[in-house]
């Protein structure tokens, strides 16, 4: 997948806060493609005139603010899912490392869905309160605000309803790691030269190239989750579900009987063209956060600029940046004292 790499120059609050805002911006910006995904995945009439028509009926009936409904559950689930996911990660990681703190690829992309899974169940709550803003009406709501909507399906549905379709997180990783293997142990072979030599371009383009891949593998796995978070029969229209079922397997038959095997893969479009823009936006915006970041901590000489500040040792973590700075103005003092007291 497409992530941000860390720089040891920054401090940890600092890397989770510049993931962070860069998360919520592009997650922001590309929030219509989501809405138009989501409400193809469920089924609602929205989509049924394929995907460029969406945007008209959704604007036709809800307006601009339809397109945003849900981005607010999705942005604050962010910050926990992060968090979670990295420490998880990490502990994984440690344990499957050889005697030399090396790990495979097959390993690391392994750490990566388990540790994904993990920080899903965590922050699941707020995926389904993000598919259920994002499918009723808004001019006619049933659910106002996140805290309302996670509140309302607890009280209404119980806890089990805030954690219906996990499953098939637990599944869909599966395909989804096994589609970003196949990429990236295929990576030298597309660029015709080994990864240590790739250039952040062919990096980005390697990471959408791998989440088009894993996703589109993944894709009936979310489809029919987003189907099981959006049901409920004390919803109008059921949610607006296409199609009934009473668990996770009667709905991929359901599905498949009454829409075909490719309906698994409505939205697809919408989900595949989101792909380079958020990816953009997310890397664009993280590296604006660090510039600021690291002209903060004093290793550039201008947050517009990257143009290292002169005798700043790249390689100290910011921590120790700040010992050296202290260590050299209290020299420099005693320095200027005892000058002082040989004058006189």
């Amino acid at each position: 997948m497409a992530t941000v790499k860390r720089d040891n120059r920054l401090t940890r609050s600092q890397s989770f806060v510049c993931v962070g805002f860069a998360g919520f911006f592009s997650k922001t910006v590309t929030s219509p493609l989501e809405v138009v995904k989501i409400k193809s995945q469920v089924g609602t009439f929205h989509c049924k005139r394929g995907f460029w028509q969406s945007f008209l009926i959704i604007y036709q009936n809800e307006g601009l603010r339809g397109f945003w409904k849900g981005n607010l559950a999705s942005c604050l689930r962010l910050f926990p899912y992060n968090a979670v996911h990295l420490a998880t990660y990490k502990k994984i990681v440690h344990l499957h490392m050889d005697e030399l703190g090396f790990i495979s690829q097959w390993r690391a992309i392994f750490a990566g869905g388990l540790a994904g899974v993990v920080a899903a169940l965590a922050t699941y709550p707020l995926e389904v309160a993000e598919t259920r803003l994002i499918v009723q009406n808004c001019r006619q709501p049933t659910y106002i605000g996140v805290a309302h909507t996670l509140t309302k399906i607890y009280k209404n549905e119980g806890l089990l309803a805030l954690y219906r379709g996990f499953s098939l997180t637990v599944l869909g990783a599966v395909p989804f790691s096994v589609g970003c293997y196949a990429v990236y142990m295929n990576l030298d072979k597309l660029w015709q030269e080994p990864p240590v030599r790739f250039t952040p371009l062919q990096n980005f383009i390697n990471g959408c190239l791998a989440a088009g891949v894993a996703q589109t593998l993944s894709y009936p796995f979310e489809t029919v989750k987003r189907k099981m978070q959006a049901q409920s029969p004390r919803l109008p229209h059921f949610g607006g579900v296409d199609v009934h079922f009473t668990g996770m397997m009667d709905c991929f038959i359901q599905v498949i009987r009454n829409n075909g095997v490719l309906s698994l893969w409505n939205g697809l479009t919408a989900n595949t063209i989101k792909i380079v823009p958020c990816f953009g936006l997310l890397f664009t915006c993280f590296e604006m956060c660090k510039q600021v970041c690291l002209y903060r901590n004093g290793y550039i000489i201008s947050p517009l600029s990257y143009k290292l500040t002169p005798g700043v040792d790249q390689s100290l973590g910011p921590y120790e940046l700040e010992e050296v700075k202290r260590y050299l103005k209290n020299r420099n003092f005693e320095s200027g004292d005892s000058s002082l007291g040989n004058r006189w």
